[in-house]
């Protein structure tokens, strides 16, 4: 049915298509959430430093 290197390839073929398919949804998912995250979190904080710089000139 398979010989030796026929398997290999077959094993080396997955695994690539696998990291492949782990890799798009980490990148289409995960990492537009943590940049939003970030950029809110980063909007929280100028507002609060804001807020401050306002009440310290008063």
């Amino acid at each position: 049915m398979f010989e030796f290197d026929q398997y290999l390839g077959f094993i080396l073929f997955l695994t690539i298509l696998t990291i492949g398919f782990w890799l798009l949804i980490f990148l289409t998912a995960i990492l537009p959430y943590w940049i939003g995250g970030s950029l809110m979190e980063r909007l929280k904080e100028n507002k609060k430093h804001k807020q401050e710089q306002e009440q310290e000139s008063v």
